[in-house]
């Protein structure tokens, strides 16, 4: 987005034909992509399972297998959206991450 690399969107779809996940590269924590609805809960990435609602599950898991790579590749952490737990342990305003 801003043309240096810390902040852009990657195609991702499946959940939705133009589902999008964000990646941000903070200075002191590094890389977290944003899941969307890539992953609706952590067990999804072990399992290998796929809401029965996504729009293409061939699609999704496709998608998967493309961020896992960039996860792994890039060393990002994955913030689950929907992943209730881990969110409840987050920094939440005014606290926030570098």
């Amino acid at each position: 987005m801003f043309g240096d690399g810390t902040v852009f969107i990657k195609a991702a779809p499946g959940h939705t034909p133009g589902h999008q996940i964000l990646y941000v590269k903070l200075a002191k924590m590094g890389g977290v992509v944003l899941s969307g609805d890539l992953y609706h809960y952590a067990q999804q990435r072990t399992l290998d399972r796929v809401t029965t609602f996504d729009f293409d599950q061939a699609q999704t898991r496709a998608s998967r297998v493309t961020i896992e790579a960039f996860l792994k590749k890039t060393g990002a952490q994955l913030w689950i959206t929907h992943d209730f737990t881990a969110n409840a342990r987050r920094k939440k305003a005014p606290d926030y991450y570098q």
